[in-house]
């Protein structure tokens, strides 16, 4: 299972607050393609995130991503109930963070990953250093050396071809 943070990881941090108050996130559909590509591979996705947000619920919907947990203050909590409710260890879920609110999951998972431009405790701590930033396709980069040292192309291809094939 790969676990992810949202502001800052698949958003670049910034927030578009529009006059009526609501909040704007803006997502690369590079990072989009990754979570397809994880999907192909057989890779189980959730969103732990300390926000609320409508546009989140929209994008994970559209995405297909069911295990979504928004508004959470202590995010280690969320993560021991997804390992609980998925029967799985730590170390078989990898995570990727950019802030301090991920650093105790990241501390926790088998395989942690930084966005790029992630504080620097968050980069300490992380088995993988992303070179793209969050929100610039970092969560593709990390999707991508999964399927790599899982050696999984040859599988994501074939299912990627499978999908072109039934769009055309």
């Amino acid at each position: 299972m790969v676990l992810m943070d949202v502001d800052g990881t698949l958003t670049d941090g910034t927030l578009a607050v529009l006059p009526n108050g609501e909040e704007v996130k803006l997502y690369n559909v590079r990072d989009g393609m990754g979570v397809m590509l994880a999907q192909l591979a057989g890779l189980k996705l959730g969103i732990i995130t300390g926000k609320n947000s409508r546009g989140l619920e929209k994008r994970a919907e559209r995405l297909k991503i069911t295990e979504l947990h928004q508004g959470v203050i202590d995010k280690k909590l969320v993560f021991d109930d997804i390992l609980k409710r998925y029967q799985l260890k730590p170390e078989e879920v990898a995570y990727i963070g950019d802030d301090l609110g991920d650093l105790e999951v990241m501390k926790s998972v088998g395989l942690a990953a930084a966005v790029g431009d992630a504080h620097r405790l968050i980069k300490k701590h992380a088995h993988h250093v992303c070179k793209k930033d969050g929100g610039r396709g970092a969560f593709r980069e990390f999707i991508e050396f999964i399927i790599g040292a899982q050696k999984k192309w040859d599988v994501i291809m074939s299912g990627f071809k499978n999908i072109l094939n039934r769009k055309l």
